[in-house]
């Protein structure tokens, strides 16, 4: 016997549609917003999209001007600490002209002593003068403290690498202004390091 077909036009539901009752109870004739129209909700919905975006605008710019503000007044900072800097330096090499090395050496310590960071940085610009000053009676050649470092080889100062992380340090100390925090335990790190040039170079 021949399978019977049985045509139907009942539509076939699957799964569950959440979104369809939920429109009709917020939009639908007895729903909340029944008297409110969809086209509004949705000329709605793009003001506040476009409230969003002028806002999203006005922040940004915002914050970029803030960025631009604290970067310029950060390169302020950093040029006075650097002229303070040179100033100190300026002072130091004029009071001490005359002044014996182990007076100085001693003064040093006085500096590092303290419990003011900026006593630790003044000894370590002070450190960083003594030893240009030393190299250059030793005769090497150079315009700076840098090159003469750089014409030093460790076959002829055992303490080079020294000289240089020292002077690395009071670099960091000169051109990052107040944004290098000096510890101080690095300080006495770097005065040590100092030392053990000098006494190589005989100053010590």
């Amino acid at each position: 016997m021949p399978d019977t077909v049985i045509a139907t036009t009942t539509s076939v539901s699957v799964g569950y549609d959440l979104l369809t009752p939920l429109l009709k109870l917020i939009f639908g004739s007895d729903g909340v917003f029944s008297s409110v129209s969809l086209d509004v909700v949705m000329s709605f919905m793009q003001t506040l999209w476009g409230i969003f975006i002028i806002l999203s605008y006005l922040i940004s710019f915002l914050f970029l001007y803030l960025y631009i503000y604290a970067s310029i007044h950060k390169s302020k900072l950093e040029e006075i600490q650097s002229e303070r800097l040179r100033a100190q330096e300026h002072a130091f090499a004029s009071a001490n002209k005359g002044v014996s090395q182990s007076d100085r050496l001693y003064e040093l310590h006085t500096h590092i002593d303290s419990d003011n960071p900026n006593d630790w940085k003044l000894a370590l610009i002070e450190a960083d003068i003594i030893l240009d000053e030393v190299l250059k009676q030793k005769g090497y050649s150079g315009t700076s403290l840098g090159e003469r470092l750089r014409s030093i080889s460790p076959t002829t100062m055992a303490s080079i690498d020294d000289a240089w992380q020292a002077h690395k340090v009071r670099n960091q100390i000169a051109h990052a202004g107040p944004g290098f925090v000096l510890t101080s335990k690095l300080a006495r790190e770097t005065i040590v390091q100092y030392e053990k040039v000098f006494k190589e170079l005989g100053v010590v």
